[in-house]
């Protein structure tokens, strides 16, 4: 069997034989010349047949076989996935990457059936029915590059800086935020497990086992019956938890460095191509971020005309794209800290300010939406306990928890950022749903 070769490494490859893998995204089955468009995982590449029609019954052993290759292109199907060896022709006149490969012989390994459930034009419900089709499209192989680049610097951040990784488990015995959006998973010997909400209390865990800097990308869940464009009921967390910090402005710090470094990583290896698909222009955002005060951002909110229906202080969707929009026309910056939070609508473990009362804690918005709350804990287990008894919390329930902080504890602080809403954010997208790999919602639990 000969070697595979991906198609983006054709153009740097002399002419000669090659063999290609992929899926058929196009026949062009013209009178005297086949043309199929072959697509792998790296790009794709215009294959070319001269078509036999017919032979006469004394054919040669060349000619039949050049008959029955015609007849094979001429029968497939969009989606078949084949492997072709040929001749590699570098031509400037193709269009698509100035090479093409002559077809010597094709080797099907699955055809397609011959009508697809989906088309360009397709919904987005129907896409996501039908998601593994969906992600044959050039963009949505963008989408997915763009996360592990996203993903790998920020890795690369923490990893330079003796960050540790942890994986925290997803099955708890009680609730890591509240007792809202829980999903119950029945256990052994009849007991009931939650699946975890955030790796919370097992990030500030770290911190008291002495790790110092930790970080965890993984999933959380959320039994959220919420229908909007940027909720899921499972996603991916990026958090971080340090240990020695002065207050939230230490995490903040640390926040929009990662997300400097991390975009700056998107736009050097993908900038071009998210340009060309996405009509995106990546933009590296300066440090620091703009940092506005809740109370401020409601006044400039209601400056702009618009007035805040929620009762209990905090910004609606609205208000937050109206702050980003006086951000951006004023500091010409798409991120922006919006900080100094009330109790009432902050965790149980936000640290409050002591002069003001108000909690040393932040979100982190881009582009209009939230994408990250950060906070310093609290790490003094009497008034932790305290907090919890306000929000109408049984400390029973949180006794594990409280147990971490009876034997020492250093200040510490950290955030849990949504990786689905950044990559939304940054590729354009009005849907978390167009950058997850397979959606979960209230009402979606397949593929």
């Amino acid at each position: 069997m000969s070697e595979r070769v991906l198609v983006k490494q054709l153009q740097d490859r002399a002419d000669g034989p090659v063999s290609v893998s992929g899926w058929v995204e196009t026949v062009r089955d013209q009178k005297k010349v086949q043309f199929v468009i072959l697509r792998d995982e790296s790009g794709a590449v215009q294959l070319v047949n001269p078509a036999t029609r017919e032979v006469g019954e004394d054919a040669t052993p060349e000619a039949s076989a050049a008959l029955a290759l015609t007849e094979t292109i001429s029968e497939l199907a969009t989606g078949t996935f084949l492997t072709v060896t040929g001749e590699l022709k570098h031509d400037e006149r193709v269009k698509l990457g100035g090479v093409e490969v002559k077809i010597a012989g094709l080797e099907i390994a699955a055809a397609a059936l011959p009508e697809t459930p989906i088309a360009a034009d397709s919904g987005l419900d129907k896409r996501m029915d039908w998601r593994f089709l969906d992600l044959r499209q050039r963009r949505n192989n963008l989408i997915f590059r763009v996360q592990t680049t996203l993903e790998h610097a920020m890795r690369t951040y923490w990893i330079e800086r003796d960050y540790i990784e942890v994986h925290s488990p997803k099955l708890m015995a009680s609730a890591s935020e509240s007792n809202a959006e829980l999903f119950e998973v029945p256990y052994f010997e009849d007991k009931t497990a939650y699946l975890a909400q955030s790796p919370q209390f097992f990030k500030q865990m770290a911190q008291v086992a002495g790790f110092g800097k930790i970080f965890e990308i993984g999933d959380v869940y959320r039994a959220d019956p919420s229908f909007t464009s940027r909720h899921a009921t499972e996603f991916t967390s990026i958090d971080a938890e340090i240990s020695w910090i002065d207050s939230h402005e230490d995490v903040a710090v640390i926040q929009e460095e990662l997300l400097a470094y991390a975009i700056g990583a998107v736009a050097d290896k993908h900038g071009d191509e998210i340009k060309e698909l996405f009509d995106i222009d990546v933009v590296v955002p300066a440090v620091p971020f703009p940092r506005i005060p809740l109370a401020e951002a409601r006044e400039i909110v209601k400056a702009r005309g618009y007035d805040i229906p929620r009762t209990d202080g905090d910004l609606d969707p609205e208000g937050e794209r109206q702050i980003s929009a006086h951000v951006q026309e004023t500091y010409g910056h798409q991120f922006v800290y919006i900080t100094d939070y009330h109790p009432e609508i902050r965790a149980f473990y936000h640290m409050r300010d002591e002069e003001t009362g108000l909690t040393k804690s932040y979100d982190l918005l881009f582009k209009g939406v939230e994408i990250t709350t950060g906070a310093q804990r609290e790490h003094r287990v009497d008034v932790l306990e305290k907090q919890a008894r306000e929000k109408g919390l049984d400390p029973e329930h949180l006794a594990f928890y409280f147990d971490f902080f009876r034997y020492g504890a250093p200040p510490h602080g950290g955030f849990g950022m949504g990786l689905a809403r950044v990559l939304m954010l940054l590729l354009g997208q009005d849907s978390i749903r167009e950058v997850t790999y397979l959606f979960r919602g209230p009402t979606r639990l397949a593929p």
